[in-house]
Formats: C-alpha cells, structure tokens, sequence
C-alpha cells in the first residue's frame, strides 16, 4: 500500500490556511509564496503584511487570471519582517533577481538594449558602453538601458572630447603617456601624473550628463569660466568656454513641450501582447529630454504590476539627484504610496507619482506610449518568426508541440588542454542566457594532447540530469527546466555517447534529443544512421544553426578565458608566498597582471589577504632593482 505525502494546496485545507494567515504579523517586510515542489513562486512585500497576503485568499477579491491560478497552487507561506517599508522594497528585489519566481513581473536582461558603466570601484574609474549589467562592485554605476545605442556612442565620444579622461583600456608604453595627452585628450592616467582624486573629479562631469542634470553642469563650467577670466587665467577660460559649447550641442535639439520646465519628471508607459510587454521610460530635464530607456518583461501581469516593477527595478540603484520630483505614468501602481515614500526619503525632497488623465501631461504619456507600441511591432514581427521556426522545427522532428525550451551542448578545448563544455537555452526560439551555463571536464583521461569529445559530451549531460537519474520521482513534467529538445553539434557518433548515457539513467524516454553536424547541416535522430531529409535554408533548420552557433561561441569563450587565466596564474605562480586563493583576490580586485604591476605596495596591501610583507614581494617581482 502507497501512502501520498503530498501537500495539498492551502484553499483545500481551509483550517491550516487560517492558522498560517494567523501567524503573520501586521508588520511592514516580504512574503513567499511556495508550491507542493518547495519552489519559490512569488514574492511580494507590504506594509501590513497579515492584510496583503490575506487578500489573497479572500472570497469576492478581484483577482486576476494569473494571481487566481498562483493562489490554486500554494502550499506554503513564508515572511520576512522588516523595519521599514523602504527595507521591504529592496529586500524584495535581490530576492526576485535570485529566486526568479515565476508569478512575478520578470524584466528581460535584453541584449540589444546597451548601458553606461562608471567603473567608481577603482582609483582611476573607467567609462564604457556594455550589454551586460553585473552588480558585481557596489560602487560601480550603470546608467541605461539605451533604446539608441548609436546616440549613446555619440554622447560618450563627445564627453571623451570634451572632458580629458583614460583613452585607451591598456598603457601603450610603460614609462610614458601615449600621443592623447600631448593632444590634452588623456590627462596622463596611464602614468598617474594626474592624481585620483583630480581624476574623480573629471568623470563626475561626464556622471552628470547621463544623470540628466546637462544645465546644472553647464551652470556650475559658467561660473568657473568667469571665475578664470577675472583672475586673468583666458587659456583655462577658453578651455572651460569650448566644454560648454559641446555640453550644449548634446541637447540642442532635444526640447519637449512642457509648460513648467523647472521640475524634473520621469514618464513611463508599456504596449503589450499576449506575450510581451515594452516599456519606454523618458527622463526629462529642465523641458529636455535626456534619456530615452527602455525594459522588455512578460505581459501576464497587470499594466499597473508591470510598470511598478520597471520603476523600482530602475530606481534601485539610483543616485538621489537622479530621482526626478514627478514621475508621471500610464497606469496607476498598485503599491504606489510605498514607492513614493522611499523615493521622497532617498531624494529629500517629495516625489509625486501621478496618472494623468488630460492635458499636455497626459499627451506626454501618449507620446511615450506610442514609442512603447512601435518597439513592440518589432517585437512581434521578430516573435512571429520565431514562431515561423519553432513550428517547422516541430514538423521536421515530429514534435507534438512547438519546443518551448531548446538546449544546446558543445565542447571546447586545445588537443584535449583546457576542455569545457557549453549549456545554452533558447526559450520561444531566443536566447535565455540567464539559464546559460559552463562545465569543466573532469574526465581524467582528456589531457593536453589526448581529447575525447564523445566522453566529454556523455559526462556534461549526465552532469545536468544527473538529478532526475537518482530520484525518479522528481516532476519532469512542467517542469521549467525540463527541455523539449536537446541538440548536439556533431554527427552520429557524438549522438550515440549521449544517447547511452540517457539510457543508463533511464532518461530517455522523457527527452528528445537530436544532432547537428557542421559540413552539410544534417539532422541525425537517434538510432538512425542516415540523416533527415532537410533544407539547410529552411526556417526549423535555420534555428538549430543559430543554437548551434551560439554553443560553439559560448563554449569557446569560457576556453579562452580558462587558458588565459591559466597564462597570467603562471606569471603570479612564480612569486613565493603567492598561492593560488591569493591570486585570484589579487586579480578579482585588480582585473588583470598590467594593473597588479602597475600597483603600489600601499594599494596591493589594501587586497585581502596580502599583507605588507607579501606586497613588498609582489612589487619587488615587478620592479627588480
């Protein structure tokens, strides 16, 4: 006889659910919502929190279809209490970046939408534009994202010529500055014949013009220039005159009808689909518009959850001058009042968020709106081919459905040296690179000069679904990490080691799994030897290469980046006392060897774990007498 143990959902055993509603107290802090696997399904937060989570088990309460569906599915409730509502606020953001709790608003890391970083972790801090957003370093800033990455390489080149500042990522030569600053474009870093603090002092100016605040800069440059002029110093007033004159180029042509001009204000609209919600957030400064961002999430929320989620999202990391007085949007919020409250604390000043409902307030957020409307178009055109894709792949491989989730595998490696291996994910045919991830092999038999891709293969997947071979019982189906497709790049052999490896783990009848070869774009299934009769052009086709190109990329990446961290460990192995935990603080904190030598002994004393002496050694291996 078979005894269930499983967890009934809390609306089916009504005397438990009161029990655990009892329990919560009236308090300001965070809830979790958890389901019969023990998973995180959503996190919300509250002032008062017994009310909140009780609201959502209240008979009559105007649900909609995707909260009704979570509540269905709750076993569990869980709080963290909090001193105030601004600690809730954030507490409830790190939590959702790491549990990625389905139910929630989830803004997509979307690729094409490029950022600012200020590197403020460093002495000398450096400015450039990237794809990706790590909170790696507190103190460094990202600005973004940019919906015209063309406009922001303009607005960063014209700030490198305005304002002298680092040039290049590297020294050109090691006991001279390079030819940028006798052209007064670098200010000497490389040489650091310009302090840190004079330096600092340089890329806050740029820090402004992308914290919108363009005219309290050029107010600030006003004065000095006639501060310079009056002491009869014309060369630095000359120099001062020619930066305002490019600070006012970058805005010349950026006016926004708005009857008051002297208030700060952020407006912020979405379109959506079925699928898919864009978000559009306009900064405007002083009647300007300085910034055009832009956030891509999943439209099963409400309008209102949705733009709640990008607003705190973006003002997480914010600096309080960037925080504008009103922030005018399209829907109202549905924790509004904690919002604005934390927002006028970290300001100091009030910050009112409204939903304007006519006027030239309103036409602003039309205007926004329309924006939002036309990303999405090209969403859903890019989307319906996509889609176009994953229906032919279905009918190449007889799939009962479109796959959902694709995953890609392929292996890396020197004659066997440095092998790794690469997991991408496509979900709805587009790269989900939050579910990207790296193996070393451990295979003791794959050395320099002796590789086995087969082997190697065989040992990543096993790897990845070495869970579901030990617990049988484990829920495969629904689940979100469960592919509806595997590829392999390689042919039947490559295909064969991993079919084995699945049968040994009695997994594959619950995957399907197929390969892709490189010379003619075949398809092989398992246990046939011919390949399917396919069109390399065809759509299906075409999105497998795509999976395939991208597991080769991603694989060759991390190979690159093993063998040199390999190279610049051999260059530290030969320091004594340097072993191999203290090489890599040294060069998480420092980034690279050329910034370890070029280091003083006060500053590699600074790193953990690197005392006086030992940074004495350090220096001396770099600067032999």
């Amino acid at each position: 006889m078979t005894i269930s143990t499983q967890i009934l959902p809390l609306v089916k055993e009504p005397e438990r659910l009161e029990n655990r509603l009892a329990e919560i107290p009236p308090e300001p802090g965070v809830y979790f919502m958890r389901d019969n696997s023990d998973r995180i399904i959503y996190i919300g937060k509250s002032r008062k929190l017994r009310s909140r989570v009780r609201s959502y088990f209240r008979d009559g309460y105007n649900k909609s279809e995707r909260i009704a569906t979570m509540v269905k599915l709750v076993t569990e409730i869980e709080f963290i209490v909090t001193d105030t509502e601004a600690e809730a606020l954030a507490l409830e953001a790190n939590l959702i970046k790491q549990h990625q709790p389905y139910f929630n608003v989830l803004l997509k890391d979307d690729k094409k939408y490029p950022y600012l970083c200020i590197t403020w972790s460093e002495d000398y801090p450096r400015i450039f534009i990237t794809r990706k957003r790590q909170f790696g370093k507190e103190k460094d800033k990202f600005y973004g994202p940019y919906t015209d990455a063309g406009l922001l390489r303009e607005i960063v080149r014209i700030c490198k010529r305005i304002f002298p500042q680092r040039q290049r990522p590297q020294p050109l030569f090691k006991d001279r500055p390079c030819l940028n600053y006798d052209l007064g474009r670098c200010p000497g870093v490389c040489q650091k014949l310009i302090s840190p603090e004079e330096y600092r002092k340089i890329v806050q100016k740029v820090a402004m013009v992308f914290q919108g605040r363009t005219q309290e800069l050029i107010d600030i440059l006003t004065q000095q220039m006639s501060a310079a002029a009056e002491n009869l110093n014309f060369e630095s007033a000359a120099r001062i005159r020619d930066q305002i004159s490019g600070l006012k180029s970058l805005t010349a042509d950026q006016k926004v009808s708005l009857p008051d001009d002297t208030v700060s204000r952020d407006a912020i609209a979405l379109a959506a689909d079925e699928q898919h919600a864009c978000i559009q957030l306009f900064q405007i400064r002083a009647g300007q518009l300085v910034g055009r961002l832009a956030f891509v999430a999943d439209a099963h929320a409400e309008p209102g959850a949705i733009l709640q989620r990008a607003l705190e999202e973006h003002y997480q990391t914010a600096d309080s001058v960037e925080i504008p007085l009103e922030i005018l949007v399209q829907h109202d919020l549905p924790d509004v009042e904690i919002l604005a409250d934390v927002l006028t604390h970290r300001k100091g000043k009030k910050v009112t968020i409204l939903t304007p409902l006519r006027q030239t307030k309103a036409e602003l957020i039309e205007m926004v709106e329309r924006n939002a409307q036309y990303e999405l178009q090209r969403m859903q055109k890019f989307g319906d081919r996509n889609h176009q894709a994953m229906q032919d792949l279905a009918n190449i491989l007889d799939l009962p459905d479109a796959p959902h989730r694709i995953e890609g595998y392929d292996i890396s490696h020197i004659q066997g040296s440095n092998a790794v291996a690469s997991q991408v994910v496509f979900i709805d045919g587009l790269p989900a690179k939050q579910h990207y991830r790296h193996y070393k092999i451990k295979n003791p038999t794959v050395t320099a000069g002796h590789s086995d891709d087969f082997a190697s293969l065989a040992e990543v997947i096993g790897r990845r679904f070495r869970k579901y071979g030990e617990n049988q019982q484990l829920a495969r189906l629904g689940n979100p990490d469960w592919p509806d497709l595997i590829m392999i790049d390689g042919g039947k052999g490559q295909l064969s080691s991993v079919i084995a490896i699945l049968q040994e783990m009695n997994l594959l009848e619950d995957l399907r799994v197929v390969s892709l070869a490189k010379q003619r774009e075949e398809i092989f299934l398992p246990g046939e030897s011919k390949p399917l009769t396919t069109d390399a052009e065809q759509p299906g086709v075409q999105l497998l290469r795509r999976l395939r190109d991208e597991a080769h990329r991603f694989a060759v990446s991390f190979h690159r980046q093993q063998r040199s961290d390999k190279l610049k460990r051999s260059r530290l192995d030969e320091i004594p006392g340097l072993g191999h935990h203290r090489q890599k603080l040294l060069l998480g904190h420092f980034r690279s060897v050329d910034y370890i030598r070029q280091a003083t002994t006060t500053q590699l004393a600074e790193v953990a774990g690197i005392g006086p002496r030992l940074a004495q050694e350090i220096y001396d291996y770099f600067h032999p007498a």
